[in-house]
């Protein structure tokens, strides 16, 4: 017996009203070299109004950067993720607070953290680099945004440790349960939800959502990564979060229309952003 072919839904006849916010791309990437204007023109007629554009590079970033010179609605987050920890040295730490300190467009420090996943990078070498840009985030006063997989016990000690409860921070592509939504609620951050919210098995996910105040929800594609249904196993891409809201809004028996304007107000109240560009 064959497998049920997929049936792609154009995301153009799933449209929201403008107001929505992609609190987590990375258009920069390669794999939108051919086509990232166009990417971007659907990501507008799906109803986004503002992109989150994260860096990973501080050096190569004043070079990726001019990508989006026509783009105004994107606005960007820079840091040193936790796998690339062993590229880390004090040029590229010079260039990291640099940019912060110079840069109007970068709104929040991230995506930093610690990823255990893999071995890419020792897991001491992540912890020196995760603290040591925490205490960059104090001292500029800005919002993080933080990368975990498979380390939350330990991320979330550094960060109640280090004073993090009640400061800005958003959990980027949050995949747990209720019980890890409300610790991260009790101190005071922020939660952001991927496509993976619509994958059938994850029914612990769209449980979740019931304990985080509206007023601390946002959504996120994480592209090219994380496609949510009917995509999953393609490209991700902004326009596609009109699929992961009406998942969400089903999930939480609200309308689409109203969580997506509620978590785009959240988006553009945690980073800074204003309607005018």
């Amino acid at each position: 017996m064959g497998h049920k072919k997929t049936i792609r839904i154009d995301p153009l006849t799933q449209a929201m009203p403008q107001g929505g916010v992609d609190s987590h791309a990375h258009l920069h990437n390669k794999d939108f070299d051919e086509d990232r204007e166009a990417v971007l023109e659907r990501a507008h007629a799906c109803g986004i109004s503002r992109i989150m554009n994260i860096f990973l590079d501080p050096e190569a970033f004043e070079e990726q950067k001019k990508l989006f010179d026509r783009h105004p609605e994107v606005s960007f987050v820079l840091g040193m993720h936790p796998s690339d920890g062993l590229e880390f040295d004090e040029k590229a730490f010079a260039a990291l607070r640099s940019a912060l300190a110079n840069e109007p467009r970068i709104r929040a420090i991230g995506e930093i953290g610690l990823d255990y996943h893999y071995d890419y990078c020792p897991r001491e070498v992540q912890l020196a680099l995760f603290v040591r840009q925490l205490d960059l985030a104090k001292e500029l006063e800005r919002p993080v945004v933080i990368h975990c997989r498979d380390a939350e016990a330990e991320c979330l000690t550094v960060l109640e440790t280090r004073g993090f409860a009640g400061r800005p921070l958003l959990w980027h592509c949050f995949g747990g349960d209720a019980a890890m939504a409300r610790r991260l609620i009790r101190n005071g951050w922020h939660v952001s939800v991927p496509g993976p919210v619509t994958y059938p098995a994850n029914s612990a996910l769209r449980d979740a959502l019931a304990v985080i105040p509206e007023d601390r929800l946002l959504f996120e594609t994480d592209c090219p990564y994380l496609s949510p249904m009917p995509w999953r196993g393609t490209r991700n891409e902004p326009a596609y979060t009109v699929f992961t809201i009406r998942r969400m809004a089903e999930a939480l028996g609200t309308s689409p229309e109203t969580l997506w304007q509620r978590c785009g107000d959240n988006a553009r109240r945690f980073f800074g952003l204003t309607e005018a560009l």
